[in-house]
């Protein structure tokens, strides 16, 4: 297809798409990054910050296992929701909150009902977490022409050209992550950002083994607060 036909029809979809616009997660509140206006047109762009509230579905695949992801970013509140369903599997509840804790839990009822509370020394990622990026250019991705960015050995992040919403992130390890969905400004609801009660008593907040697709780092959220955190305060 020809440029002029592939804008055309890019942006005839663009009319007809449901409100979709930036996308997710952000750097650790420890650090902060000035934004970086782009006045040069000879200079390279820069990626989008992602918006202060989004909800976005994003399908996951880490070497065959695939998860569906429901991220719920809240930055204004201090708060990020991961809702997994692994294939034909469990469904788990990762919340994520800013003084670094999360809760890992299942809403199943006893005596098979789980929760996991971690604590990690960084909050949730910061809007402009993808600062300092290395551009490397334009491909075609899920069908769409992309912008190309590299964050320190960690994550090649894809952004539309046109829309510059975020289209597919792929990891160190080769896990990748596909957006279907992108609706800035979307909140969830405050009472659903409540871990249950079992998640606060000892004997229901276990110290045994991760639930299923948070181990061997399968998990978003495991990947960006536990993993990713420590290459890139490294690198600062």
């Amino acid at each position: 297809m020809g440029a002029a036909n592939y804008w055309k029809g890019r942006m005839a979809s663009t009319v007809e798409a449901i409100s979709l616009s930036a996308l997710l997660l952000l750097f650790s509140s420890t650090f902060h990054f000035p934004s970086v206006a782009a006045t040069n047109p000879t200079e390279d762009p820069t990626p989008a910050a992602w918006p202060l509230q989004f909800h976005s579905v994003l399908f996951m695949n880490n070497t065959g296992k695939l998860q569906k992801v429901d991220l719920w970013y809240d930055w204004p509140n201090g708060r990020n929701f991961n809702i997994i369903q692994n294939q034909l599997g469990e469904l788990l509840y990762d919340l994520e909150w800013d003084n670094g804790t999360s809760y890992i839990y299942t809403l199943d009822p006893p005596p098979n009902r789980k929760c996991r509370v971690l604590h990690f020394p960084v909050g949730i990622l910061r809007p402009n977490w993808l600062d300092g990026a290395t551009y490397l250019g334009q491909h075609y991705v899920d069908n769409f022409l992309c912008s190309l960015w590299q964050k320190v050995d960690f994550i090649w992040y894809y952004e539309d050209v046109l829309t510059r919403r975020p289209v597919k992130w792929i990891f160190f390890t080769g896990m990748t992550a596909h957006v279907m969905t992108f609706e800035v400004g979307a909140v969830l609801e405050d009472e659903k950002w409540q871990a249950p009660l079992y998640c606060f008593t000892e004997s229901e907040a276990s110290d045994g083994p991760l639930f299923e697709g948070f181990e061997h780092g399968a998990s978003l959220g495991k990947f960006m607060r536990g993993n990713w955190f420590p290459s890139i305060v490294d690198e600062m």
